[in-house]
């Protein structure tokens, strides 16, 4: 197996893809090697498929059994969760990178390229206007690997490719597809963009650009999505519901998607889709595009703020409008 190496990432789903850009300076570090990747069941799939993982396992009582009794040369732990912490405590490593849990069951930095995340987490004032890092940047530094631009990257299964390429087929491949993501999940307050300008949107694409917009979202935003579609007159396409993988061989077949900071944002990174990425509540400049996408984010002068209730009326996110949104897309498509 040559180093024996213990990645643990476990979730958000979003934050799990991101952070597989981890890997290919690692396999750099340690051309022969044997990587095992601990994630949450509902992340999992996003690094199963992944070349540089040769065991991807779920964070559950097995796993913790399993790896307990096991030794490896490295641990990366790259969240500062008590169950990630309490999971490094437990494995037999030669040594520990990222984060740990302290005797008071406190999370602490076990490196020095994890103190500047760990700071990160503790003043608004570095997250939000000092930091210029993007998060791979930042997790190549906690794993003590050089950051040479290294993007993350999602494997498809063909099974899943082939289903949306079945679901849509039928649309004039010479008319632009544009996907709009419409959820951005419930922690932060306003993280989505209004569903009125995603339905403006909508019909813009189709009478400014000649397009098609599919309405994209998971199955927690069904209400969001249906409410879109109604608002657009049924002239939008209802990209339904489906599971992880194959919601992601859909957003790697539309021409552009226009998002929030959300996992549809880091899967069509990951994939190289064009992306227009909407942003109010939380910060910018940790997303790294690689060339493949744009941020319109709010000029509200509260934003960013990472709070998860907002009184504020209008919201960051009422503030951007459908003219920046529709010049943005215009241009991430012109380029790609």
């Amino acid at each position: 197996m040559g180093t024996r190496i213990l990645v643990i990432k476990l979730a958000a789903a979003g934050d799990v893809l991101r952070a597989t850009s981890v890997l290919p300076p690692l396999k750099r570090k340690h051309p022969e090697s044997h990587i095992t990747w601990v994630a949450d069941e509902a992340a999992l799939p996003l690094v199963a498929g992944n070349p540089f993982v040769d065991r991807a396992l779920p964070m559950n009582f097995e796993s913790w059994l399993v790896l307990s009794h096991q030794r490896f040369d490295e641990v990366i732990c790259l969240d500062k969760e008590p169950r990630a912490a309490a999971l490094v405590a437990s494995v037999d490593a030669g040594s520990s990178l990222g984060f740990g849990m302290s005797r008071w069951g406190t999370i602490e930095p076990l490196n020095e390229g994890a103190r500047y995340d760990f700071a990160l987490g503790l003043s608004n004032e570095m997250k939000f206007h000092e930091n210029r890092k993007t998060y791979p940047e930042i997790f190549c530094e906690i794993a003590e690997v050089p950051y040479e631009g290294d993007p993350y990257s999602l494997f498809l299964p063909d099974d899943s490719m082939r289903r949306a390429a079945a679901w849509l087929d039928g649309l004039d491949a010479s008319e632009p597809l544009v996907g709009l993501n419409v959820g951005a999940g419930g922690v932060f307050a306003n993280k989505a963009w209004t569903t009125r300008g995603y339905a403006e949107l909508a019909k813009r694409v189709a009478s400014e650009l000649g397009g098609s917009a599919v309405v994209l979202g998971g199955p927690a935003d069904r209400e969001r999505m249906l409410e879109v579609i109604d608002l657009t007159g049924g002239s939008a396409l209802d990209g339904g519901t489906h599971d992880l993988l194959d919601f992601a061989s859909i957003v790697g077949l539309v021409d552009a998607i226009v998002t929030g900071d959300t996992l549809a944002m880091h899967i069509a990174i990951a994939l190289e889709v064009p992306a227009v990425v909407l942003v109010g509540p939380t910060v910018s400049q940790e997303i790294a595009f690689y060339g493949s996408g744009r941020v319109l984010a709010s000029d509200a002068d509260c934003s960013p703020c990472y709070r998860r209730e907002c009184d504020v009326s209008p919201s960051c996110m009422d503030r951007i409008g459908s003219d920046d949104v529709m010049l943005t897309l215009k241009e991430v498509l012109s380029q790609s």
